[in-house]
């Protein structure tokens, strides 16, 4: 197992290289048929930044499912390092309801903030450290209360009820 960990480990010598190593992850994933992964990694910088990428791979009805993460983006100019994370968010759509999960870690549970019209969801947390945003469209509309949540060991979940049509 060691040795498959070693093989598979991706080691990034230079910032500008991120994006191919992701895409190379990307490429990896197709062919990875219906096991799902996982890859993250840190990019620290002298005077105490931190970059933070990753992306999450799974496999839905056989068909891959490649979602990014962290505060990495690729701009025309190349990539940059912006102040705010996207968390890793799975949701899953229920029969009477649509369950959110994101892993929010360093914030507590004050720092979250939740804001849904319709079938958009808008999370954001921000403390001394850490600051997270994501935006997404829900496969239903919803209710925007009551909104049942808990907050455990840096993982949100959030259940909301479904608007009949």
């Amino acid at each position: 197992m060691a040795e498959k960990e070693e093989k598979d480990r991706i080691e990034i010598d230079f910032f500008g290289g991120l994006f191919k190593e992701i895409g190379n992850l990307i490429d990896r994933a197709s062919k990875m048929g219906e096991e799902g992964f996982e890859e993250t990694g840190e990019i620290k910088f002298p005077k105490g930044g931190k970059a933070v990428y990753g992306i999450s791979v799974r496999t839905l009805a056989g068909k891959p499912v490649i979602e990014r993460f962290g505060n990495v983006k690729e701009t025309s100019k190349g990539p940059v390092v912006e102040e705010v994370r996207e968390p890793i968010v799975d949701v899953f759509d229920e029969k009477d309801h649509i369950l959110v999960i994101a892993e929010l870690p360093g914030v507590s549970e004050e720092d979250i903030k939740i804001e849904v019209s319709g079938d958009v969801f808008n999370l954001t947390a921000s403390s001394k450290g850490r600051k997270y945003a994501k935006e997404l469209l829900l496969p239903a509309k919803v209710k925007a209360e009551p909104l049942k949540s808990s907050y455990r060991n840096g993982i949100l979940e959030i259940t909301l009820e479904k608007i009949e049509s």
